[in-house]
């Protein structure tokens, strides 16, 4: 008895599916897509979150520069 296909297909898409949901996310905030593999490790993802959702966000920073308008 081993694992048959349909399993591993289920296995795959249970890896997969955080993965592609999450990588476009941290993607727009500025960090790398490489941030989503945390969300496999158990306290590691309820930390990131955590810490994700009360730093400044890479993408945050450069839009908000401030520029002063030129003299007229």
């Amino acid at each position: 008895m081993g694992i048959s296909i349909w399993q591993l297909v289920i296995i795959i898409g249970i890896i997969a599916i955080p993965i592609v949901l999450f990588s476009p996310i941290l993607n727009k905030s500025g960090f790398s897509r490489w941030w989503s593999l945390c969300f496999f490790v158990p306290v590691v993802n309820l930390i990131m979150v955590w810490v994700f959702a009360f730093i400044e966000w890479p993408a945050e920073k450069e839009h908000n520069t401030y520029e002063p308008s030129p003299p007229v």
